[in-house]
């Protein structure tokens, strides 16, 4: 393993690579999304929703680094706004994949997440603020800043695509084993249920704030 790592180009930030797959691959609102809509909808048809989340943090990350957050220090009430909509958003997104019913029928009533919702939803998706701010502070160096953002940003792209792909094809790999319209049912509840865990963050704030 050491000699691999010494064998990468020396602009190639392998710490920040190790970070992006760690927090890319581990459970969040995004991959229990994925992994919901791989089940309900199959692979293909989750691609533009895979897309619409990388390209999205990418996005988001190259504004954050590039001034938005000298912005929210100005106007720390629009960052409050910010989360407790996203809140809110999210709490709509786990009704949603908790009520998800068979492919077959879904096809008739409803339809994944396009990639403008994906890309727009991590603007709001409180992992995906933790993992920006991680890469600007930690693994963004302040001498050749710029440059240093694009690699970074380039870094998170290509480490976040295969790595939230993988999640919506586990969902998709269940479509053979969940056959039954009530397994598939209890399989979203459960992801739905998993996404509303995911904001125990914000509800420990608000609990802290009262």
């Amino acid at each position: 393993m050491a000699s691999f790592v010494h064998g990468l180009p020396a602009w190639l930030p392998v710490p920040l690579i190790l970070f992006a797959f760690a927090t890319s691959i581990t459970p969040g609102p995004n991959n229990i999304m994925l992994a919901s809509s791989g089940l309900t909808f199959g692979f293909r048809r989750t691609v533009p929703h895979i897309l619409g989340v990388t390209l999205g943090f990418t996005l988001l990350l190259v504004l954050a680094g590039l001034g938005l957050g000298s912005v929210f220090q100005q106007f720390p009430w629009l960052y409050t706004a910010l989360k407790y909509v996203g809140t809110a958003y999210l709490l709509y997104l786990a009704w949603r994949v908790a009520t998800a019913g068979p492919v077959d029928q879904q096809q008739m009533r409803g339809r994944p997440l396009t990639f403008m919702q994906a890309a727009l939803f991590q603007w709001v998706n409180p992992k995906a603020w933790v993992m920006v701010i991680g890469v600007i502070a930690a693994y963004t160096p302040q001498h050749n800043y710029y440059r240093n953002l694009a690699i970074a940003a380039l870094a998170c792209c290509l480490v976040n695509l295969p790595s939230v792909s993988v999640w919506a094809a586990f969902g998709a790999s269940l479509q053979r084993l969940l056959r039954a319209p009530t397994a598939v049912r209890l399989f979203n509840l459960c992801m739905g249920l998993l996404l509303v865990a995911s904001l125990y963050p914000v509800a420990l704030e608000l609990v802290h704030q009262w």
